[in-house]
Formats: C-alpha cells, structure tokens, sequence
C-alpha cells in the first residue's frame, strides 16, 4: 500500500451510509469496525424507579400500579429506546457534579399512563435536563395496562459506549468488503446494456469488447447478472475475471437514530488516534 488513507462516501441517508476507505489492511479495517461498534458516545436510560402502591388521576380514580409484567423487564426495555442524542453532554463520571446528575450529563424522563392502554416510547418525556432529548422512535411497545393498572416511573439517562452495554451502541450492521472488480465478456453476455443504464455506478470501465462491474453497491438484479455471467464463461470455456483490491474496503452501517450516520463515523474516526495514544502513554519502557 502507498499513500494516505482516503474517504469516498458512496451513499448517506440520516441512518445509513456507504463509505470506501482505501490504503488500509484488514487489522485496520476490524479497527473502524470495533469503534463504530463499541466506542461512540450515545444517551441511555440506566435507572428507572417505579411508583408502587395505589396511584390516583386529577379526577380521583384510583388505580393500582401492579404490572403484568415484572419491573425487570419493563424497566429493560425502557432502557433498550434509542433516545436522540447531544454529543456536548458531559459523562457522568468527569461532570463538574462529581457524577451525582445535572443538566449538564443527565436528563430525567417520566412516564404517568393509565389504562386499559398501551404503554409506548410516545410517553416517556424528558422533565429535566435537555428536554429536545426524546425517543428516536415514537412507537416502540413498553407494556399493555389492564383496567385500572397504571404505570408511574421516573428514568435517569446519561452517556455511555456500546463497550459497556448494548442499549449504548449507536450502529447496527456493521460490515466491510474489499472492493471487486468483474470483466463480463460482452459477446458472451447479451443484455449489459441494461445493467449498464440501470446501475451506471457500477460501471468501472468499458471497451468494445468487455465492460468492468464492480458490486460495491450491492444489488440482487445485479449480482444475478453477474452469476450468470459467470456461469456463461464456464459455458463458453473463458471463466469470468475478477480483480480483488485488498487495500480498499468498502463499509456501511445503520444508527438507531440517535446520532446521524456521518456524524457517528466523524465521531468514530475521530476515537480511533485518541485511543491509540492513550495506548501508547500507558506502556512503561524499562531502561
């Protein structure tokens, strides 16, 4: 390999990129992979209090607060909501509050539903802290509450890394590829004109006799394309050519909403020469 690592963003939605990364090995393509997965910041419920006993409405009904389903699990999935997500909060641990919860590394939710209902991410509200911190996904079940069954729970939330728990990690469906490159014989393969206007992005090259595909963009309708290309040059006694680049990798992921996707990878490529330097300040040399 020679040169710099380089950044090409093939595809960017809200919750999901594509990227190429190339001038890099496998061990450091599993190194962006592991960060993405583990290392970047996001906010999550870590405690939740219930309210037990008889609770009463504005109107003086009364209802109780038993729940057909254990705390543990109620409490589990409320802590599993993506919440969205201010990166400028600070970690509990190394806030000014000596970790006890402020505004500035807490934000506190409520929940006050009776029924017969459905409880939903809908009705967790933030009260304290940065109240713009709401659920990614407003229809995410929590429980059902029966006739006169009512859920009162307060919920703390603050910063944590997918490292420590899941209800941290920020992406999901982390992957990686090396870049191939396909050289389909044309007189072999009728029909590349078609694959060639409908997916002009795979296009690497072309002559009068071959064209060059590349699948860094995944398609089923191409990949059939190119299957059956190869099973044309067994035919034809010419087997289907492939050139495989293992200095560039392709990569996508998805975000649970929190963040946005370019923002997590910022985040995440950002991580990755801090963490090696806190490697390198934690080694003794020995005289």
């Amino acid at each position: 390999m020679t040169g710099e690592p380089t950044i090409k963003v093939i595809e960017n939605k809200e919750r999901f990129i594509r990227f190429e990364i190339d001038n890099i090995n496998y061990a450091e393509a599993n190194m962006i992979r592991r960060t993405l997965v583990n290392d970047i910041p996001k906010l999550a419920i870590d405690k939740v209090v219930f309210r037990h006993g008889q609770i009463r409405d504005s109107s003086g009904n009364v209802f109780d607060s038993s729940l057909p389903l254990f705390d543990e699990m109620v409490a589990h999935r409320i802590g599993l909501i993506p919440l969205k997500t201010d990166l400028k909060m600070n970690f509990r641990d190394d806030c000014i509050c000596g970790g006890k919860g402020c505004s500035l590394c807490t934000v506190t939710f409520n929940i006050n539903k009776t029924g017969p209902s459905e409880v939903t991410s809908a009705d967790l509200l933030p009260f304290t802290g940065n109240t713009d911190l709401v659920p990614t996904d407003m229809d995410i079940p929590i429980v059902k509450l029966g006739s006169n069954q009512a859920l009162l729970v307060t919920a703390e939330a603050y910063l944590g890394r997918g490292s420590e728990h899941v209800k941290w990690q920020v992406t999901s469906g982390v992957s990686y590829k090396i870049h191939r490159e396909y050289f389909i014989n044309k007189a072999d393969n009728p029909g590349f004109e078609v694959i060639k206007s409908k997916f002009p992005g795979a296009v690497v090259s072309e002559d009068s006799t071959q064209i060059v595909l590349s699948d860094d963009v995944p398609s089923r309708e191409l990949m059939i394309y190119i299957n059956r290309a190869r099973r044309n040059g067994v035919v034809n006694e010419s087997k289907l050519l492939f050139d495989e680049d293992e200095s560039r990798f392709i990569f996508h992921f998805e975000t649970d909403g929190s963040i946005p996707a370019e923002l997590a990878l910022d985040v995440a490529l950002k991580r990755i020469p801090e963490r090696l330097t806190h490697l390198l300040d934690s080694i003794s040399f020995a005289d």
